[in-house]
């Protein structure tokens, strides 16, 4: 102990009687002193200030509330004398107040031999002897301590979010052994970590730290070089034989089963025999029956309207060929090539269906009219020509009444009205059906009449013109289909009030505070796309984590740190264990959105 931390003691025994308690102690109002510090042969005299120096609580022993200051009258002196046991000897230090004022310390180390003189009574007794040592060390080791801890806190590594690293990254099994030429046996000796699985209701997966797995394929491979080496060769391999066909079966069997296994979701239309695929069979077999009836009455007659209907119910047949292969594939299920599905394969032949019927039913149509008007021909008996065209209206009547109940009933499932489900072309096939059909029965009428006029007034020109008109009905309905599948295709939201309720769903969670640019997309099949970013609750997270663990623990183990490195520790555990659990909360809002609004195909929430 040095003498100016004897005097400090000094002052600090004197503080509680005259200063009470004491937050910051600072001796600059302290008028100047007089000290004295001798030992048996010399004696130094120094005047100075406390104006200089400042001491906090953390040196000042706390007063007790059962102290009582002596009582003293003014202008009365009063002298202390104490004894302090230091680690090279005792101390005596004698104070002198005046008017609760310091006048005097003196602080002297007695002579071998010399008798202690007796303290003065009035102040309390100080500790001496262990107890002092003991309360000393206890001072320097938590200044150790501290001065450690700023040491560490100023050597600690921060995080640098410039450098690109791959050390800790985890690689899964199938990895290390593609990417690194690894075989099983070598990865059975390296350290393996749990984590949780990217899919739903899957348990957790095994990986390797990536560090670890391209030390043991050096090690393998004696060299990086040789390593690089056998990669690339492989891969020419690769690249001039194609892979085992029985390999791309299996893992092809196996990915459609982890598919299967991570959505609850069941469509609605099961391909050609759902309620799309049997209106679209209906319409191929009546338009291509009417087809060749057609083609026959317009071979017998050499009618320019009958030919216009011949190209009608073709490009009819056509189109809805088209249409039942897009039924048939946007069923298939997705692969790695098409990870969102072929779902959208219907509005891609349901645009190609009116691009067919723009180019082949509308060109032929207007073509054949205008030569009938630019080189007219005499006309023949239409009286088959009637009959056959009485038939087809009754058969295009048919497939338009097939057409027009699928369309009510999608529409009432919906909660839509009827002209909105066609004008938005939620179902498109058969909304092509129903617009193609719709079209014949008005393109039959108008032939007819057309055909009667050129009858009654012997003149091929309403005949002619028939066909013109014809085509321009022809067109009208290819550029509605082509309108309603391309807004399709670019990306047409779902409908507000759908998508409002599955935002009011996703905010009455717990975990939520609030949600951000949400955006619903309808995929076709009548799936959906849904996506949104989400402003996480933090307190209620780690309240969640927290109840799953033993909080007595944690506090034990907390007050056992010493050093900013075993914090650090305990902190980093910890922050992987609430992301991990976040990550688990994610998962279960997703499924919770599945469950209410089974529509929704693919959930992605992604955090602010």
């Amino acid at each position: 102990m040095t003498i100016h931390r004897a005097a400090w003691l000094l002052l600090c025994h004197r503080s509680q009687w005259h200063l009470g308690s004491v937050g910051k102690l600072s001796l600059g109002s302290v008028p100047k002193y007089r000290c004295w510090w001798k030992d048996s042969t010399t004696a130094l005299r120094k005047e100075g200030s406390y104006g200089q120096r400042c001491f906090t609580l953390s040196r000042v022993v706390e007063s007790k509330k059962d102290d009582v200051a002596p009582v003293t009258t003014p202008g009365e002196q009063q002298q202390t004398t104490l004894e302090i046991a230091t680690k090279n000897g005792k101390l005596l230090v004698k104070t002198t107040l005046a008017d609760s004022k310091l006048q005097e310390i003196v602080i002297e180390k007695p002579a071998a031999g010399a008798p202690l003189p007796a303290y003065t009574t009035g102040l309390p007794p100080v500790a001496t002897g262990e107890a002092a040592t003991a309360q000393l060390a206890e001072a320097d080791l938590k200044e150790q301590l501290a001065e450690k801890n700023r040491q560490l806190a100023k050597k600690r590594i921060r995080v640098d979010f410039s450098r690109s690293s791959l050390e800790r990254n985890f690689i899964t099994p199938v990895r290390a052994m593609s990417d690194f030429l690894l075989k099983p046996s070598d990865l059975e000796t390296l350290p393996k970590t749990k984590r949780r699985s990217p899919y739903e209701q899957e348990p957790a997966i095994t990986v390797y730290w990536r560090k670890d797995v391209e030390a043991k394929a050096i090690d393998v491979w004696g060299t990086r070089e040789n390593l690089l080496k056998e990669c690339l060769k492989r891969e020419i391999e690769k690249k001039m034989h194609q892979q085992n066909i029985f390999t791309v079966k299996r893992r092809l069997r196996d990915y459609r089963r982890e598919i299967g296994s991570r959505t609850n979701v069941v469509d609605s239309e099961p391909g050609l025999f759902g309620k799309s695929g049997k209106v679209v069979l209906t319409a191929i077999a009546i338009n291509a029956t009417n087809c060749v009836f057609k083609f026959g009455a317009w071979l017998y007659t050499g009618s320019h309207s009958m030919f216009a209907e011949t190209i009608h119910s073709l490009a009819d047949t056509i189109n809805q060929l088209i249409l039942a292969y897009g039924i048939h594939k946007s069923t298939q299920i997705a692969d790695s090539d098409h990870p969102y599905g072929y779902s959208n394969m219907k509005y891609v032949s349901s645009l190609i269906s009116g691009v067919g019927i723009f180019c082949v039913g509308t060109g032929l149509s207007f073509y054949h009219g205008i030569m009938g008007l630019v080189d007219p021909h005499p006309i023949d008996d239409f009286f088959w020509a009637f009959f056959i065209l009485g038939g087809s209206l009754v058969s295009e009547g048919a497939t338009l009444l097939v057409a027009i109940n699928s369309c009510r009933s999608g529409a009432k499932a919906l909660g839509m009205s009827f002209r909105d489900y066609v004008v938005r072309g939620q179902d498109p096939c058969v909304n092509v059906v129903l617009t193609e059909d719709a079209a014949a029965v008005l393109s039959v009428v108008l032939a007819a009449s057309c055909m009667g006029l050129s009858t009654c007034t012997g003149s091929p020109i309403p005949d002619a013109v028939g066909s013109l008109l014809v085509g321009c009905m022809l067109g009208g309905v290819a550029s509605f289909i082509i309108y309603t599948n391309v807004a399709a295709l670019v990306g047409r939201s779902i409908r507000q009030e759908n998508l409002d309720k599955i935002n009011a769903e996703l905010e009455a969670d717990i975990m939520i505070r609030a949600i951000h640019d949400v955006k619903g997309i309808d995929m076709g099949n009548s799936l959906v796309r849904y996506k949104a970013e989400m402003d996480f609750d933090g307190r209620e997270l780690t309240r969640v984590y927290l109840d799953k663990q033993d909080l007595n623990t944690l506090l034990e183990e907390v007050r056992t740190f010493q050093t900013i490195d075993e914090l650090e520790a305990f902190l980093l555990k910890h922050g992987e264990n609430i992301v991990d659990l976040m990550g688990g909360e994610i998962d279960r809002i997703e499924m919770k959105l599945r469950k209410k609004f089974p529509e929704i195909r693919h959930c992605d929430l992604e955090i602010l």
